[in-house]
């Protein structure tokens, strides 16, 4: 009994399985991804016109990314306190939009109603923070992956939710708002115990590597067994009975991780392995202390020429000079100079990072990359209809596949370049911006399979962005304020999308529209501006057709990605001596 007692306390404590709840509590907390199938109950129960959707929608987005109190209270809290905190304000701001809707409670006026939408999607900012900071710590040397899984398994929320409800099968259209309000309130409430750090860097074991291999297993069959159900019940009305087992077997797929930590737990008996980290170097005090400032002399006076080098001279020249540092020190023969302020690759806090030049060329880069895929995201059912698609929501679903495996090979793909190269991450971010260009020009053309492609590309370039960039920010400006560095950098997000589609995407459309407009009725007006959409019937919706309503917005959107990769590889330049130093060891 008390072996069994010793199993489940080890258990509990294992980081894998803090690893496998965090999945499990980003499965449901993608709420954001379900705005669209809810908007058109809110729509048509409260009498909204599509403008008053559109600034539910921008409050929505709002509420997805600014995450400033839950980057701070994660830092000062208990991280149960503070998944506490945004689950009720999840089933709080949810909750009460399903009653206004169900007609339970008097109707709310707009500016009510977006404060309400805003509270309840901010609570997936408390998960999504609480989730990476506790994964993050507990997995320092595999960030990339950790990141990937995390931040894909939030991607596929909205498909996972989806599918559930789709099984319930409830006439009630406002059942699925009341399923966003409890569902992901009762599994984080459920899990809120298990995420947390557990010194999970103290836990490496010679199977790690055979771990995340099962755990990307998992994800590929979880990925392929969605997109495989989404097309057959689109080309296939299937009875309720087919999609009830469909739903079952996707939550056995769900669960199926599980078996990593039951599975290490009751086959190991001996400790796990101490792993030696540079964080742990730089939290000591005394000694160390001295090292760490040594080490900035060493990375401040060592010659241009050490950083052209080969990889094993160069470590060779550093070590020298390192312990001619170190003798010199010791005899009182120099005096060490201590700077104000930590070193790349110590811990910021966020008025520290912001004063960096290496975190807006984060920030700026994430804001032309994503932003730019979003704006593709949110306009993928006009641009699909505008080529002349009728089944627009393939797209939408597909993308979200992609936008997973984009997040989960992103992480992949990115370790392996700082782990077998020592080489600074972003450079994975330049390819995946590369891949976006390419994307957004297949959407100038009316190729056959063009759509597709870029769909594709773009899909897997802007799910990297969601991998590659947290990892490389917590590696940069440490893990201690990591929250409120990671929330600070998604603010970019929203930004890039209110710029690029909220203005430059939407107005193009338009003009375009108008234009078309003008010429069916043989207006002798042909050149309409942006706002005399006010000349035209309000009653008749401005439509566009053709590869003409998406050409110009689909350049522009190219050229920021060229834009966003030129930075990325600028912070390349910058960091390559800091990975250097980080992981040149391991190679």
């Amino acid at each position: 009994m008390s072996r069994f007692q010793g199993k489940l306390k080890s258990l509990f404590y294992d980081r894998w399985l803090v690893l496998v709840a965090a999945m499990w509590m980003q499965s449901w907390s993608g709420i954001g991804y379900l705005f669209g199938s809810i908007s058109p109950v809110i729509k048509s129960s409260l009498g909204y016109n599509q403008r008053q959707i559109a600034c539910l929608g921008v409050v929505k987005d709002l509420g997805d990314s600014v995450g400033f109190l839950a980057g701070t209270l994660c830092e000062v809290m208990p991280l149960w306190a503070a998944l506490l905190v945004g689950a009720m304000q999840n089933l709080v701001g949810y909750g009460l939009v399903w009653l206004v809707v169900t007609g339970k409670i008097p109707v709310l006026p707009l500016w009510a109603m977006c404060i309400l939408i805003f509270v309840g999607n901010n609570g997936e900012t408390y998960f999504n923070t609480a989730a990476l900071v506790s994964c993050v710590q507990n997995f320092p040397q595999s960030r990339g992956p950790v990141v990937g899984i995390l931040k894909g398994f939030a991607g596929l929320s909205g498909a996972i939710l989806t599918q559930i409800y789709v099984m319930i099968h409830t006439p009630d259209h406002a059942a699925l708002i009341f399923m966003v309000a409890v569902g992901p309130t009762m599994v984080v409430i459920a899990l809120m115990f298990i995420v947390r750090p557990t010194g999970g860097h103290r836990q490496v074991k010679p199977s790690d590597e055979h771990s995340f291999t099962f755990i990307y297993s998992v994800c590929l069959l979880l990925a392929a067994y969605l997109l495989g159900v989404m097309l057959l019940e689109d080309l296939v009305d299937l009875s309720k009975s087919i999609t009830t087992i469909f739903t079952l077997i996707l939550l056995f797929v769900l669960l199926l991780p599980i078996i990593v930590p039951v599975f290490l737990t009751c086959s190991s008996d001996l400790p796990p392995t101490q792993e030696s980290l540079l964080a742990e170097h730089q939290a000591e005090q005394g000694p160390a202390k001295e090292q760490e400032v040594i080490f900035s002399e060493v990375e401040d006076e060592k010659l241009k020429e050490v950083d052209l080098l080969p990889e094993s001279e160069r470590q060779k020249r550093i070590a020298h000079l390192q312990a001619r540092h170190f003798l010199a020190a010791a005899e009182g023969a120099v005096r060490i100079k201590r700077r104000k302020g930590p070193h790349r690759g110590e811990d910021f806090t966020l008025l520290q990072a912001l004063i960096k030049a290496d975190f807006w060329l984060l920030f700026f880069s994430l804001l032309l990359g994503s932003g730019s895929g979003l704006t593709v995201i949110d306009n993928l059912g006009q641009m699909s209809q505008s080529l002349g698609y009728i089944n627009t929501h393939i797209f939408v679903s597909m993308i979200s596949i992609w936008n997973f495996l984009g997040r989960v090979g992103g992480g992949y793909i990115s370790e392996v370049i700082v782990r077998n190269r020592a080489y600074p991450r972003p450079a994975a971010l330049v390819a995946a911006q590369i891949l976006m260009s390419f994307g957004h020009l297949c959407f100038t053309t009316d190729w056959p399979g063009a759509m597709h492609i870029g769909t594709l590309l773009i899909g897997l370039g802007y799910g990297a962005h969601w991998s590659i960039i947290p990892a490389a920010a917590s590696e940069l400006f440490g893990l201690k304020n990591f929250g409120a560095l990671y929330n600070f950098l998604t603010v970019a997000n929203p930004t890039g999308s209110l710029i690029f589609s909220g203005i430059i995407a939407s107005s193009i459309y338009d003009y375009e529209a108008e234009k078309q407009a003008h010429m069916h009725i043989n207006s002798p007006s042909v050149f309409g501006t942006i706002l005399g959409v006010a000349n035209l019937s309000e009653e008749k919706a401005l439509k566009c057709e053709g590869t003409i309503c998406f050409f110009l917005s689909s350049l522009l959107m190219s050229g920021f990605c060229v834009v966003a990769a030129i930075l990325s590889l600028l912070l390349v330049y910058r960091t390559k001596v800091v990975y250097a130093n980080l992981y040149g060891s391991r190679v």
